[in-house]
Order: structure tokens, then sequence, then C-alpha cells
């Protein structure tokens, strides 16, 4: 926080008020860039997902890749949950 003020009240002088506004002004534009990179990411699995059609082959009777990619996910689960167990007892 400036300690030079230009009033009693305590505004501050104008050249810390252009910081200020400069850092405001970067933190929007890196919000905007994450929300959409998170879009980009999105649209990215879900066209992924349409292709690779697993629901449709489990449908047809060819349960494995179903069945890998529920293996990966319980896997990362547990992975994850170990870890949150790990770092709970430090």
């Amino acid at each position: 926080m400036p300690k030079d003020f230009n009033r009693a009240d305590g505004c501050a002088s104008p050249r810390s008020a252009g910081k200020h506004g400069s850092t405001l002004f970067v933190e929007l534009i890196t919000t905007a860039a994450l929300a959409l990179s998170t879009a980009v990411a999105v649209t990215a699995v879900s066209i992924g997902m349409a292709r690779a059609d697993v629901l449709g082959s489990v449908a047809k009777g060819d349960s494995a890749p179903l069945a890998i990619a529920i293996f990966i996910g319980l896997l990362f689960t547990g992975m994850g949950g170990l870890t949150a167990l790990m770092a709970r007892n430090r």
C-alpha cells in the first residue's frame, strides 16, 4: 500500500492509482484467456468422446473399451484419494 497521500482523508496519489488499474487490466485479460482455454479444452474432449464412440461399441456387445476406461478412472480416483490421505497426515 502506498505511503504517500495527497489529501488527509487517505486518497492515494494518481501515480499509485495507475499501477492498480494496469494490474486489474492484466488480471481481466488473464481471466478471459483462462475461460477461453477451458472452453476449447471442453470442446476438444467432447469431440474426442463423440468420435471414440465408446457407448456405441458397448451397445454392440464389445465392452472392452468401456471396461478399460472405467479401470483407468478408478485407478486415478484411488491415486488421488491416497495422495489426499498422505498429505493430510503430514
